[in-house]
């Protein structure tokens, strides 16, 4: 039997692979702060950090061992354990959910069948670590933020369950992998297009749900526009108001690792994932290890423009009302969503079908 196959090399290899991309998320993390810091100040004509490293890139480590080394202050009424629990939980449950995200043709932790299920399941659990943070610390304020986000992450999670929905109808799976299999080839394959031959007129429901899913992963994420936990001309700085030192960056952590996750299933679901959108002969002619990479360089690009597009929306689009954000969520994603999760299902079995 292969070492790799026994039950000690399989425990190996994934514990390497969970370190491997637990790490990697971590180095990214820091450059996409940056990123974000610099797009929004360019946008606004400013430099942005750029003291600390060669042109800034070292800001965001500087800020980690400004957090880390802080005293960490606990309200004297708070309920200490919940306090210090919820943004462990929230930044648990922000990694967790990479465990089904397939960088590359078998370079997944865990290739789930149920890989969409797993992702809603962790995704649902995550308000909790906000709502403790907001009730712990024995304050208004963040309690009122975390009322107000747990609201919005329940809005707009629904949208988004809808929207997926229309991607698992073409595919026929809920699989991640098999999903972005299905959008193997040109470019017109990936599924904001339509899935190429024999599904193409989709297009005309697919192209608005992915704009749709775009919008509900900003306020999912609590992004501006849709920052309204985090709204400092009415409540501070929202949940996180009486945090400070590490349970601070534990909360901002597992907020941008939750981005640029949105980001991730955007390009999974939407653009093809790993599939750079040629030919798949030209690739499966090229050594397996330049090929593989071309894959994950492919992956992790789309990715990178995902996050670009949400940071210029950081910087270009002003911050909504509440009541404005409810009613885009519940009076105009949520039924539009539903009719085209019907007309994708009435296509599948009518058209395709036939």
């Amino acid at each position: 039997m292969d070492f790799w196959t026994s039950p000690l090399g399989w425990t190996l290899a994934t514990a390497g692979g969970i370190l491997l991309v637990t790490v990697g998320i971590l180095i990214s993390l820091a450059f996409l702060l940056l990123a974000d810091r610099k797009i929004w100040a360019a946008v606004q004509m400013r430099k942005g950090p750029n003291v600390v490293g060669p042109f800034g890139l070292l800001q965001s480590f500087a800020d980690f061992f400004k957090f880390v080394l802080k005293e960490i202050v606990v309200p004297a009424g708070a309920d200490k354990m919940v306090f210090l629990l919820a943004p462990l939980l929230t930044f648990i449950l922000a990694f967790i959910a990479w465990a089904a995200i397939p960088f590359a043709p078998g370079w997944v932790i865990s290739d789930l069948n149920v890989g969409i299920l797993y992702i809603f399941a962790i995704s649902s659990l995550g308000v909790y670590g906000i709502i403790m943070g907001g009730w712990a610390s024995n304050s208004k304020y963040p309690f009122l933020g975390s009322l107000r986000s747990a609201a919005q992450m329940v809005s707009y999670e629904v949208s988004i369950g809808l929207v997926i929905i229309n991607v698992i109808l073409l595919a026929g799976t809920m699989n991640l992998t098999e999903i972005v299999t299905r959008q193997e080839g040109m470019f017109w394959n990936w599924f904001v297009f339509g899935g190429g031959a024999g599904t193409w007129p989709t297009i005309i429901v697919l192209l608005p749900m992915a704009v749709v899913f775009f919008v509900s992963a900003l306020a999912e994420t609590n992004r501006p526009p849709f920052d309204l936990p985090e709204a400092e001309s009415e409540l501070v700085a929202g949940y996180q108001v009486e945090y400070s030192s590490t349970p601070y960056l534990l909360f901002m952590i597992g907020e941008y690792a939750n981005i640029v996750f949105m980001c991730a299933m955007i390009s999974l679901l939407f653009f093809g994932g790993w599939n750079p959108g040629v030919p798949q002969a030209w690739l499966d002619s090229l050594p397996g290890w330049l090929e593989q990479g071309i894959y994950l360089v492919t992956f992790l690009f789309k990715i990178v423009v995902a996050f670009f597009m949400i940071a210029l929306v950081k910087a270009f689009v002003p911050r909504y009302r509440y009541d404005q954000l409810m009613r885009l969520g519940w009076k105009i994603f949520l039924p539009t969503s539903l009719v085209a999760v019907v007309v994708v299902a009435a296509w599948r079995v009518f058209a395709v079908g036939a």
